[in-house]
């Protein structure tokens, strides 16, 4: 169980903080000022299925929106939205950001436009704004022990960045220590801060993902495995995500007290793409002609799909990957929740 669960007595959990990147934003690149691949977020068919368009990238509800409800928590407002309640957390994931500063991207001739945001700025979002509700450590550290912590996923788009910008896997892999790094230390310094209920994700699998599948086609057919996902692009993922475990291990010997979960995006999407009622046809993904932009159109039924702009997924499939983290054991230690996130 990943949470306690919504029916539940007495939840444990009263708030919810939010870091990461497009896969949790629920509005800061919008108020931000979107530009780029971005830029078409904040109008339809972004939203559509809200009836609303708030700056997730999907048509409707994000991973996150649906472990707030889980939690029976209002949906979890950004940061830079300055008019939002905020009683049941922040939201401090952007769109676009990355786990290591924008300065070890220039350093490496890799550009990245879309946000100047990573996970040191939203780390200082979110101690400026507990200065601001809180004035001392101890009534801060009391609001973090009922608060959950969502550390991402993050990292996604460092690695994003670097590939379709023509680096080799091993150019990327190279970097990965840090990024794990860089996600482990802001974990440790909210800890240091009083939180005690953390969810770090892993990452995608990026082969399977419909931007990857098309920007990196392949004419050898050894090149996929029997789902049609880029295996080498996967086994990169799988990389990331064994690194991240190992240092999640570390993690706890240092805080034992706490409850540091991992939660498995990479086998939460395969489950969705193993139950998947049918796939195939082509990517129908142009970097150049991203959704949103004039000569684009969307599917008439969103919910029958897993991909939405062929990067992000649709409410649909965000909504079967949050239920199989918080039901199907993709989440763990498989902690007994039910009881443990209770007064």
């Amino acid at each position: 169980m990943f949470f306690c669960h919504a029916q539940g007595k007495n939840c444990f959990i009263e708030s919810i903080y939010s870091f990461g990147d497009s896969i949790a934003d629920t509005g800061n690149l919008l108020h931000e000022g979107t530009i780029g691949i971005f830029a078409p977020i904040g109008s339809f068919p972004y939203g559509e299925t809200m009836k609303k368009a708030t700056g997730r990238c999907s048509d409707g509800l994000l991973m996150i929106d649906y472990f707030a409800l889980n939690l029976n928590l209002s949906l979890i407002n950004p940061y830079l939205n300055k008019s939002a309640n905020f009683e049941n957390g922040v939201n401090f994931a952007v769109a676009g950001s990355t786990a290591l500063d924008t300065s070890f991207f220039v350093q490496q001739s890799i550009y990245t436009p879309v946000t100047n945001t990573p996970l040191n700025v939203q780390l200082q979002w979110f101690k400026t704004h507990l200065n601001s509700t809180c004035s001392l450590q101890t009534e801060c550290s009391r609001k973090l022990e009922r608060a959950l912590i969502l550390m991402g996923e993050i990292g996604g788009n460092d690695y994003n960045n670097a590939f379709f910008q023509g680096s080799t896997i091993d150019d990327v892999k190279s970097f990965v220590p840090q990024v794990v790094e860089r996600i482990i230390s802001a974990a440790k310094e909210v800890m240091d801060m009083g939180a005690t209920q953390l969810v770090v994700p892993g990452n995608l699998p990026i082969g399977c993902v419909p931007s990857y599948l098309a920007m990196f086609y392949n004419a050898d057919p050894s090149a996929y495995d029997q789902n049609g996902c880029l295996k080498d692009f996967n086994s990169f993922a799988m990389y990331h995500n064994e690194e991240l475990q190992a240092a999640l291990e570390k993690l706890r010997e240092a805080f034992p007290q706490a409850t540091i979960m991992y939660a498995d995006y990479y086998q939460a999407f395969m489950y969705l793409l193993n139950n998947a009622a049918g796939l195939g046809g082509t990517y129908n993904f142009d970097i150049s002609l991203m959704c949103g932009l004039p000569g684009t159109g969307t599917c008439s039924d969103p919910s029958k799909y897993i991909s939405w702009d062929g990067i992000h997924l649709t409410q649909e499939a965000y909504r079967v990957m949050a239920e199989s983290l918080i039901m199907q054991g993709f989440a763990y230690p498989n902690y007994n929740i039910q009881d443990q996130w209770k007064c």
